[in-house]
C-alpha cells in the first residue's frame, strides 16, 4: 500500500449528499477527495428535479411521527439554508410550490447543481475519483482516519490507494441495489421490486459503517418508492419518473382478492409500502375519466412535465385495460388472476358510500369523490424501491453514532445511507441529502479547525 494522501475530508459517494458536502467543504478552505464507484458522479439525484419537505415541525410530526426527533427538526429548520446554498452556487431555484398536499418544495435543475458542485470541488484543487471502490476504512484507536481505495473498478486494472482524512463521509446512496440487504432489512419479499435508482448503491456505506462499530436501524422502517406498471422493466433513468403512478392518490387500488387495503390518498409512496404486503405484491389501479383528466395526464407537481402514464404503460406492454362502464370490469382477463366482479362490486360500493358522504373502509382522508364518470382506466401496479429507511444512525450534525450512542470519531454519514429520519413515512430525500450533506461539511470544517489549532 503506498503512503497515504492526507486530506481534511474524504467523501465516499458522489451523489447529492456527497457532492454538496464536498463543494461546501472546499468553499470553507478544506482539502477534499470525493470517491465514486460509478463511472460518473451524480447518482440518482440527477433524475429528481425537486427538493421539498414538510414546512413546519407540526406538519413533519403529523406525517412522520416515528422519525428521529432531532433529525426531523434539523431538516425543517435548515431546509431554507439548503435552498439558499443551491442559489449561492449559481443554480436557479424556482419559488416554493406545494407538494403532496402538505409539503413545500423548490424546482431546480439537479443535473446543473450536481455538475456545478463537481466543478467547485475540482476548481478548488479537490479530486473526484470515479470508478473507484472503497476496500475498507482506516481505524486507529477507535477513530476513522480515512480509507483504502481501489481505483479503476471494473476495468481489471485496479490499483490501491490510501487516503488519510481528518473526517470521512459515507454518502453511497443506500443499499437498495443489494437484494439480500433488502430482504433482511426492508421486507422478506423486497426482492420482487424493480430498482428505481442507480444500480451502484449496494450497501457499501452501510457495511463500512458497521465495520467501524456504527449503530444501524430502525427495524421495520420501510422504504421510499413508487407504484409502477407491472411487467415493464426500467429502460433508462427517465423511466423512474415517467413510469411512476403518482396518480394512485386519487384512484382506487385493489389486491388480488378485489379488496381495497389502504387509504390511497395518503400518498403513492405509502401505498407502495402497503402493496408489498399484499398477495404476490401486485394490485389493480382503477381510475375514472375525472381522475384520468385531472391526474393521470396532469403534472404531479407544478412545473413538471406531464406524461400520459396509461398510454405509456400500454405502449410498453403493461397490463392495462379500458372499460366503457363499470360492468365491463367483470371481463378482466382471466390470466391476470383478479376477480372482476368483485372489483366492480367494490368500486360500486365505494361510490355509494362516497355519494352518501360516509367514511369508506379503509378510510379516505382526502379525495373522497366517487369514481362514477366512465370510461375507466385500469393498470396493474407493483411496488418499486428507490431507497430504504433503515440505515446508519447519525445525530443532527451528521456524525455517525456508535452502538453506545456516542459519535464514532472521524466518521460522518448523509443521504440515503442514513436511517432514523423516516419511519414508514417520507417528506423529501433530496432535501435530507442537501441538509445533512451541508451538516457533514460543517462538522468536517470544525474538525479541521481543531486539528490546525
Amino acid at each position: 500500500m503506498p503512503d497515504p494522501q492526507h486530506v481534511d475530508l474524504l467523501v465516499i459517494g458522489a451523489g447529492m449528499a456527497g457532492l454538496t458536502a464536498g463543494a461546501r467543504a472546499v468553499r470553507a478552505g478544506l482539502s477534499v477527495v470525493v470517491v465514486e464507484i460509478g463511472d460518473e458522479a451524480g447518482g440518482s439525484a440527477r433524475y429528481a428535479g425537486y427538493a421539498w419537505t414538510a414546512p413546519s415541525h407540526e406538519a413533519m410530526e403529523r406525517h412522520n411521527p416515528r422519525g428521529d426527533t432531532s433529525l426531523k427538526r434539523a431538516l425543517v429548520d435548515r431546509f431554507a439554508d439548503g435552498v439558499a446554498w443551491i442559489r449561492n452556487t449559481g443554480v436557479d431555484v424556482k419559488d416554493a410550490q406545494p407538494v403532496l398536499g402538505f409539503g413545500r418544495g423548490h424546482q431546480f435543475d439537479t443535473n446543473h447543481y450536481l455538475d456545478t458542485c463537481r466543478r467547485i470541488v475540482v476548481e478548488a484543487g479537490g479530486e473526484i475519483l470515479t470508478a473507484t471502490g472503497t476496500e475498507r476504512l482506516r481505524l486507529e484507536n477507535g477513530a476513522v482516519t480515512g480509507a483504502e481505495l481501489v481505483t479503476g473498478t471494473g476495468t481489471g486494472t485496479g490499483s490501491r490507494r490510501a487516503v488519510r482524512a481528518a473526517s470521512t463521509l459515507l454518502a453511497t446512496g443506500g443499499f437498495q441495489g443489494d437484494i439480500e440487504l433488502r430482504k433482511k432489512f426492508v421486507h422478506p419479499h423486497a426482492d420482487r421490486m424493480e430498482l428505481r435508482s442507480n444500480p451502484h448503491s449496494r450497501g457499501a456505506g452501510y457495511r463500512l459503517a458497521a465495520s467501524a462499530g456504527a449503530a444501524t436501524g430502525p427495524e421495520g422502517a420501510g422504504f421510499y418508492g413508487h407504484l409502477i406498471p407491472s411487467g415493464i422493466p426500467f429502460a433508462d433513468p427517465s423511466d423512474f419518473v415517467d413510469l411512476s403512478l403518482y396518480y394512485s392518490e386519487h384512484a382506487l387500488l385493489f389486491n388480488l382478492r378485489g379488496e381495497r387495503f389502504a387509504d390511497e390518498t395518503l400518498g403513492d409512496h405509502l401505498t407502495t409500502m402497503a402493496l408489498l404486503d399484499q398477495p404476490e405484491s401486485r394490485g389493480l389501479l382503477v381510475a375514472d375519466s375525472r381522475v384520468f383528466r385531472d391526474w393521470v395526464v396532469g403534472s404531479y407537481v407544478k412545473g413538471a412535465v406531464a406524461v400520459d402514464k396509461f398510454a405509456l404503460a400500454a405502449r410498453r406492454g403493461g397490463r392495462v385495460g379500458f372499460a366503457e362502464s363499470l360492468d365491463e370490469l367483470d371481463c378482466l382477463p382471466e390470466e391476470w388472476g383478479y376477480d372482476g366482479p368483485a372489483v366492480r362490486a367494490a368500486v360500486e360500493e365505494f361510490n355509494a358510500v362516497a355519494a352518501a358522504g360516509e367514511e369508506p373502509v379503509p378510510g379516505r382522508l382526502l379525495d373522497r369523490a366517487p369514481l362514477d364518470r366512465p370510461p375507466y382506466y385500469v393498470v396493474e401496479a407493483v411496488p418499486a424501491i428507490t431507497f430504504p429507511f433503515h440505515g446508519v444512525r447519525i445525530d443532527d450534525r451528521a456524525r455517525v453514532l456508535g452502538e453506545d450512542g456516542h459519535p464514532v470519531p472521524g466518521l460522518l454519514a448523509a443521504g440515503s445511507d442514513t436511517g432514523g429520519l423516516w419511519h414508514r413515512a417520507y417528506a423529501g430525500g433530496i432535501a435530507s441529502a442537501l441538509v445533512f450533506g451541508l451538516a457533514a461539511a460543517e462538522a468536517a470544517t470544525r474538525t479541521a479547525s481543531l486539528g490546525s489549532g
